[in-house]
């Protein structure tokens, strides 16, 4: 874990946010090369389940929504952890958490049960101090709207992203005019106030979200709503294959009816084998119709389909995949990350897939002879129109070629001398190390039929 944290923060993927200024904790801004990879991540997402399929359509909410919306979703009253708090420092804990360190599963558990439990094992804080009694700690991060700050101007920045896709349902579907079973996609951020952070990017206070809600017709045996399910299980698996995470290290677990929301009928975790133990990487939900009955109900405003053939009104259950963003990053840098022998000397190599890599090829002048620049830049020109590229003239070729694998860069374009006679470039590939010489103007063919 921590040559990969050292990785990315040393070329350029992730830093420490507000580091100059000591840092705010767990905060983590993406730089260069690490904004590159999260958009292509998120692009490719939505190419996948928003582009490519006739059946989904996606949004872009506000992140401040009326406060009504998280009364009738249930978050003002049950979206909690449970806290305790360091009598002597200060410093607040999850409950459930240091349980869990100690080897006790707290699923189900009431705040007294907890209570008692740490009373009687006498469970301290990480530094050993007594805890004070278990409370309920609501997530969601509350400001105020206007100039006045009283409590009928209070909102709160969204925990997820799901809410305003049930709350544009009927939009959408006036103005898409789709019909059950269809979807609606989102990505975006959202705001936890969680008590306890941390292990780089996993946990944050401030992340994004692609999601999916899924609307299907009220199932009228376990088989129908297991279907979508089912087929949605399928689609995840897919789409880890397709940003390489590696399947080795997921394990696909059923939660138990006591560990999930009270609306859901169904629910898979996604968990991935982090350096830091196996953790929730996405989830699958089948959420049934809870969410659109609270907000009709709440409103007042209907959230029916109408079936135009069979004339049939009704609430759409839904069936819910999530991912993480940045979660998703972490086990794509975990899965890539690769340190292998070669003639003595490390390579460290992140074997990203080609079309998630930030740059797709580097051009590299063996030399900084001006008439080798000016080819090279040329030859960046050109490709840039085409592919995102990189142009790294400083130290040895071999350091070079060293620094492009460590970024994942899936090919190194190499001008030398004998390019300016015989119009040619040598490509060399990450994976293989293979060097091949290609003529100049098919260079750009080349590449496309590489990266495709």
């Amino acid at each position: 874990m921590n040559k990969i944290i050292a990785l990315a923060k040393n070329r350029g993927f992730i830093f420490p946010g507000s580091d100059i200024y000591g840092g705010l904790a767990n905060s983590y801004d993406f730089g260069p090369l690490g904004s590159e990879l999260k958009k292509n991540i998120k692009d490719l997402w939505w190419k996948t389940f928003v582009r490519d399929r006739k059946d989904i359509v996606g949004i872009d909410a506000n992140i401040i929504m009326n406060p009504k919306i998280w009364e009738a979703s249930g978050h003002i009253d049950s979206f909690t952890d449970p806290l305790v708090e360091d009598k002597k420092t200060h410093v607040r804990y999850r409950a459930d958490h240091l349980l869990e360190d100690a080897e006790i599963n707290a699923s189900g558990m009431t705040l007294e049960e907890m209570g008692k439990i740490i009373g009687k094992k006498g469970i301290k804080s990480p530094d050993g101090n007594e805890l004070t009694t278990p409370k309920q700690f609501n997530l969601m991060f509350k400001t105020f709207m206007g100039p006045v700050e009283d409590k009928d101007s209070i909102v709160h920045l969204r925990p997820e992203t799901a809410q305003a896709m049930f709350v544009d349902f009927a939009e959408v579907l006036r103005t898409s005019r789709k019909s059950i079973p269809f979807g609606i996609a989102q990505i975006g951020k959202a705001f936890r106030n969680e008590i306890t952070t941390g292990n780089f990017i996993f946990r944050l206070r401030e992340f994004e979200q692609m999601e999916i809600e899924y609307f299907i017709a009220p199932p009228k045996s376990k088989k129908d709503w297991e279907k979508h399910f089912n087929n949605w299980l399928e689609e995840i698996r897919k789409w880890l294959d397709l940003v390489g995470i590696d399947r080795k290290l997921i394990k696909e677990v059923d939660v138990p009816e006591s560990e999930r929301a009270h609306y859901s009928e169904r629910t898979v975790d996604i968990e991935f084998e982090y350096p830091f133990g196996q953790k929730e990487l996405y989830g699958l939900a089948y959420r049934t119709n809870y969410d659109l009955s609270q907000h009709e109900k709440s409103s007042g405003k209907s959230l029916k389909y109408k079936d135009l053939e069979s004339g049939e009104e009704y609430i759409p259950h839904v069936i819910e995949p999530s991912m993480g963003v940045e979660r998703t990053i972490l086990a794509i840098l975990v899965s890539s990350y690769k340190e292998e022998k070669v003639k003595g000397e490390t390579r460290v190599v992140l074997a990203l897939p080609k079309t998630i890599a930030p740059f797709k090829v580097a051009v590299l002048p063996l030399s900084k002879k001006e008439e080798l620049q000016k080819l090279s830049e040329d030859i960046r020109a050109d490709l840039s129109k085409s592919f995102v590229t990189d142009y790294d003239e400083t130290q040895s070729i071999g350091k070079r070629y060293r620094r492009q694998d460590e970024i994942g860069t899936p090919f190194c374009v190499t001008v030398d001398f004998d390019s300016l006679e015989d119009k040619m470039v040598t490509v060399r590939d990450r994976d293989s190390m293979k060097q091949e010489r290609v003529a100049i103007d098919e260079l750009e063919s080349y590449l496309k039929e590489k990266l495709s």
